[in-house]
């Protein structure tokens, strides 16, 4: 004997409303990707090699170019750049980067944020890609 499966009428409609309602939701849980915010930067790396501003560091080695944030991934402290060991430190918790932005020391365990830097056609510019 086959047992028969019969469908209610509510669980059709449940069902129906169901595939109804998924496009309206993708609709409403869609959100808009961020345009990437850049910068045009003026002036020469120190020693060719650095170029500090307020929220990031430029660095330039064998023809690359990155930037890498100045905000410490521990408590957002403002990270001072260590010449002589090429080490990013920050102040408050002695929390010590690579210039490439990877922890070197913590208490910090989330590496810096890097961004895209490109040369421009004037001397001396640069282009920071910030997201």
């Amino acid at each position: 004997m086959k047992k028969q499966v019969t469908l209610s009428r509510r669980v059709v409609l449940l069902l129906g409303g169901l595939f109804l309602c998924w496009p309206l939701y993708r609709f409403i849980k869609h959100k808009v990707p961020k345009k990437p915010k850049v910068e045009e930067i003026s002036g020469t790396l120190q020693n060719n090699l650095f170029l500090t501003r307020d929220n990031y560091i430029i660095f330039s080695a064998e023809d690359a170019l990155w930037a890498v944030t100045r905000n410490c991934t521990h408590l957002g402290c403002r990270l001072n750049f260590k010449e002589n060991e090429s080490i990013l430190e920050c102040p408050c918790h002695q929390s010590r980067f690579t210039v490439h932005g990877e922890v070197i020391k913590g208490p910090a365990k989330k590496p810096l944020t890097r961004y895209l830097v490109e040369r421009t056609e004037k001397p001396s510019t640069f282009l920071v890609t910030l997201q």
